[in-house]
């Protein structure tokens, strides 16, 4: 539930933390599949994060190739969106109706819980220009469809490292902290040119091993 400012009743009650939004969600039947839909309604300003949280979930399973097929196109989906200035995510009605079983959401919320807990008494709603900005938006939605697609990559051992990077975006949109996502935006910018460089010399060297055999 939202709660407003006691010191001032008329203030603006503010959003759920993401860590009550997880819990919310881990409550149920273990087996029942928490459909995108319905995982989204009624966040306001905190949909793309949490859109952006639940198609990051895939890169901690440890299975080659998982994340890369999910999460990164859905990592781009979410990025095109926000280059586009969409005020809410769209999605389109097969990928609405699907989403995660509740069992795998609360593996991971019970993992997440607590980082989030030593991050909670740092992050807070803050220089919201970097989130609202129009210019600041395409910026943002640009590194997540290049994070998306270097993850869509066969870039051994960097599931993770993909993953962390984009739960801080996710944290940042979902709790309005516009100095998170400058960070973000930094460590995104330095995973884009170092894994970027790194994925173009795999292409090179599977390119120069196809003509050796042709």
């Amino acid at each position: 539930m939202m709660t407003a400012d006691r010191d001032n009743p008329h203030a603006k009650p503010r959003e759920p933390g993401t860590r009550a939004l997880l819990d919310a969600l881990a409550i149920g039947d273990p087996e029942e599949v928490l459909k995108l839909r319905d995982v989204l309604a009624g966040l306001g300003r905190s949909t793309f994060g949490m859109l952006l949280m639940v198609a990051t979930l895939p890169a901690f399973i440890p299975i080659p190739g998982l994340a890369g097929a999910l999460s990164g196109p859905l990592v781009m989906l979410v990025g095109m969106q926000l280059l586009f200035l969409l005020r809410k995510p769209w999605l389109p009605g097969f990928l609405a109706e699907r989403g995660p079983h509740r069992r795998l959401l609360v593996r991971f919320n019970q993992r997440i819980s607590p980082w989030l807990g030593r991050l909670e008494h740092l992050v807070k709603p803050r220089l919201t220009i970097v989130l609202d900005h129009p210019a600041a938006t395409l910026f943002t939605g640009l590194l997540l469809v290049l994070l998306g697609v270097l993850l869509s990559l066969p870039i051994p051992f960097t599931n993770y490292i993909f993953g962390a990077l984009l739960l801080l975006y996710a944290l940042a949109l979902l709790e309005r902290d516009g100095a998170l996502m400058l960070v973000a935006w930094a460590l995104g910018i330095f995973e884009i040119v170092t894994f970027g460089m790194l994925s173009g010399n795999i292409v090179a060297m599977v390119t120069r091993w196809l003509d050796g055999l042709f």
